[in-house]
């Protein structure tokens, strides 16, 4: 049934594809540009299709190249993960997450500690770059932790909790809220989309003339500087109810007037289809399923 598939050439071309360079691609396989060129040309004849094409300084796959791509992706990785749950003695098993600076700060690593205690075979790296990963592309990632409103229909995914951004500030803060003006602490959003309104959306809910005249506004690139600096008593932070959650948990922050609150996105694990398969990925789906449960903050099951 399979003696006639090319297989040298499909890994090559899985390879290549994956990377965007057949340079790339002969290092990761051990052999000649030239060779990975071969194959790949070999497989293109043997189909009668073009899979890339071939630009001055790069190539990018044809529609035809990215049809087999995710599909071959896909078997190659359930065969090496069948290959290796038959190996005797495994060595530790390696995870890799990738997700925001402020996600993995302020909810996923101080919770981790359960997760090890439950796999402590398990070696969980985390990858915190701004960028956006391309599962498809980048097999070196496990699985993703977005923050976004947009849905993934070629990703397996695992809907978490959605969000609410308030106000919070120390007990000390919040006391002295109720008699004079605030100083403001917000965060410098990438990505206009996620939160449009800010302080403004939450003023006119709450009916609040903060913003008036020339208010105290004190602003940071991530998050979790921003809840710092709400600690450290420098003022009032609108921040999201994931993500201050341990700081209301341990006292650190109160919520300012908790009825008033302005709408997030939502966070979502993710990982190429078949890969929740994979068990060490299993293992942290299950485990983040049931944190988001714990947390009060998790999705209802549909």
């Amino acid at each position: 049934m399979f003696a006639s598939l090319p297989l040298t050439a499909l890994r090559a071309f899985e390879s290549a594809s994956r990377l965007l360079s057949f340079k790339a691609a002969a290092q990761e396989l051990s052999v000649t540009p030239t060779a990975v060129s071969h194959q790949i040309r070999s497989l293109e004849s043997w189909l009668g299709v073009s899979l890339f094409e071939r630009l001055p300084r790069q190539v990018r796959l044809t529609e035809s190249g990215e049809r087999l791509f995710h599909s071959l992706h896909g078997a190659l990785l359930e065969v090496a993960q069948s290959v290796d749950t038959l190996r005797p003695q495994r060595s530790s098993a390696n995870l890799m997450i990738s997700t925001t600076a402020a996600f993995a700060t302020l909810w996923l690593v101080p919770r981790l500690g359960r997760f090890y205690a439950r796999h402590p075979n398990i070696n969980l790296r985390l990858d915190t770059h701004c960028e956006v990963i391309d599962l498809h592309q980048d097999a070196s990632v496990d699985l993703v932790i977005r923050y976004s409103l947009d849905d993934y229909p070629n990703l397996y995914g695992l809907c978490l909790f959605d969000e609410c951004f308030a106000v919070y500030g120390s007990p000390e803060q919040i006391a002295l809220a109720a008699t004079r003006q605030p100083t403001l602490i917000s965060v410098r959003w990438h990505n206009s989309k996620l939160y449009a309104y800010g302080w403004e959306a939450w003023c006119a809910q709450a009916g609040e003339n903060w913003l008036e005249g020339q208010p105290m506004i004190r602003e940071y690139d991530e998050e979790h500087y921003a809840l710092q600096a709400a600690i450290a008593g420098q003022g009032l932070v609108l921040a999201s109810n994931i993500l201050v959650s341990e700081s209301v948990a341990s006292g650190l922050l109160q919520p300012y007037r908790p009825d008033i609150h302005v709408n997030g996105a939502g966070y979502s694990a993710l990982c190429v289809p078949g890969r929740e398969r994979h068990p060490p990925v299993r293992a942290f789906f299950q485990w983040l399923r049931e944190e988001a449960l714990l947390s009060g903050h998790a999705l209802p099951v549909k």
